[in-house]
C-alpha cells in the first residue's frame, strides 16, 4: 500500500480511542506513520463548539472521524463545525467517518407532522461542506439515497462472522435469529455467509410501544441460538427475546449488535437476561458499567475502517471489506479475537 502523504486524520470527541485506534492501523498498513491532526475541538462557557486547526490541511484529502452518538445534538455540530473549519481551509476532499450515523431510525414519517429527521441531517453534513460519507450499517439503506454525495456503507457481518467462527467452532448447532421482522434482511445475510439456519422472533404490539405478543418462527429447540441487530438502546425487545428463545428450548442465547447504544438500564437488563454473551463493536464507547459486565465484550471495527480509509484514500475498492475473507488477514494480523 502506497503512503499517501496528502491524506490526513482527525477526531471530535465522540469517541477517541476508536480515532486513535484507526490511526494506529493505518501506520501499520501504509508502513508510514499516521497521526491525527493537530486541532482544538472545544466548547466556550455558554456551550457552543468551537474548532481551530493547527495543521496545515490546504489540498489535503482529509477524514473526520466522528460518530453522532450520545449527545447526539453536540458530536453532530461538532462534525458541521470541523466540516466547515476544513472547507474554509482549503481542504481538497472532506470525507465524513461516522461509525454510528444518529437520526438514522428517523428515517420516514410515522405519523401526522413528524420529522424525517435523517434527511434532514443528510442535508446538514452536506451542506457543511462533506463531500463523502464513510459509515457503517445504517440503520436503514435507503438513507443513503438522502446524501447528493457518495455514501459507503460498511457492514459489521465479516468482523461478526470471523468472531463467531473463533468463539464457535462447531457451527452445526448455531442458528441465527432476528428479533423482529424488520431485520430479517440482516440477519439473512449473517446466516448466508456462515451456512447457518435462520429463525425469526415476531412481534406483535397492542398498542405503540408495548408488545402484546412475541412468538418464534423456526427451530430454536436444543440450539445455539445467535441474535442478530444493528442496535441495541434499552436492551428491552434484545432481553425479551432471548428469554424468550431460552422458553422455547434454545440451548443458549447469544447476541451480535453493530451499535451498542445502551441507555438507561440497558447495562442491568442485559447483565441479568437469559443471554451468555452480547457482542458489540467500538462504533460507540462503551460506558464503564458495560466494561464491567461480564457478559458485554466489544470487538474493535478499527481495522475495517483504517483500511476503508485507505481504500477511499488510494480510489481503489471499497465493496471488496464487504467479504470477510478480505478482512481475515487484516484481523488476524493486527487484532486477536480473545
Amino acid at each position: 500500500m502506497k503512503a499517501d502523504i496528502n491524506l490526513k486524520l482527525i477526531a471530535g470527541n465522540s469517541n477517541p480511542a476508536l480515532a486513535n485506534a484507526i490511526a494506529r492501523r493505518m501506520t501499520v498498513y501504509r508502513g508510514a506513520p499516521m497521526e491525527l491532526a493537530d486541532a482544538r475541538v472545544e466548547r466556550f462557557n455558554d456551550k457552543e463548539i468551537f474548532v481551530e486547526i493547527y495543521d496545515n490541511v490546504r489540498g489535503e484529502d482529509v477524514f473526520i472521524i466522528q460518530s453522532t452518538c450520545n449527545p447526539a445534538n453536540d458530536n453532530l455540530m461538532e462534525l458541521l463545525i470541523m466540516a466547515d473549519a476544513l472547507r474554509r481551509s482549503s481542504a481538497q476532499r472532506i470525507t465524513a467517518v461516522i461509525p454510528y450515523f444518529g437520526y438514522a431510525r428517523q428515517d420516514r414519517r410515522t405519523a401526522a407532522r413528524t420529522p424525517i429527521s435523517a434527511k434532514l441531517v443528510a442535508n446538514l453534513i452536506t451542506q457543511a461542506g462533506v463531500d463523502r460519507v464513510l459509515t457503517m450499517d445504517l440503520h436503514a439503506g435507503q438513507i443513503q439515497g438522502f446524501f447528493d454525495i457518495p455514501v459507503d456503507n460498511l457492514y459489521a457481518s465479516p468482523v461478526f462472522a470471523l468472531d463467531i467462527r473463533h468463539h464457535f467452532p462447531d457451527l452445526s448447532k448455531l442458528t441465527v435469529v432476528s428479533p423482529d421482522v424488520g431485520g430479517v434482511a440482516r440477519a439473512r445475510e449473517l446466516a448466508k455467509r456462515l451456512g447457518l439456519g435462520l429463525a425469526i422472533v415476531d412481534k406483535r404490539r397492542s398498542k405503540p410501544g408495548v408488545v402484546e405478543e412475541m412468538t418464534v418462527i423456526g427451530e430454536v429447540k436444543d440450539r445455539i441460538c445467535l441474535i442478530v441487530d444493528d442496535i441495541c438502546d434499552t436492551a428491552g425487545t434484545l432481553c425479551k427475546a432471548a428469554q424468550l428463545l431460552k422458553d422455547e428450548g434454545a440451548e443458549a442465547v447469544h447476541a451480535y449488535i453493530t451499535h451498542g447504544v445502551l441507555s438507561g438500564p440497558a447495562v442491568e437488563r442485559v447483565s441479568n437476561s437469559a443471554m451468555e454473551s452480547l457482542v458489540i463493536t467500538d462504533s460507540i464507547p462503551l460506558p464503564a458499567e458495560a466494561k464491567a459486565a461480564p457478559n458485554i465484550r466489544a470487538v474493535s471495527v478499527a481495522p475495517l475502517f483504517a483500511q476503508a480509509i485507505l481504500n477511499v484514500g488510494n480510489d481503489t475498492s471499497v465493496s471488496s471489506l464487504f467479504d470477510e475473507r478480505t478482512l481475515q488477514p487484516i484481523y488476524e494480523a493486527f487484532y486477536r479475537f480473545d
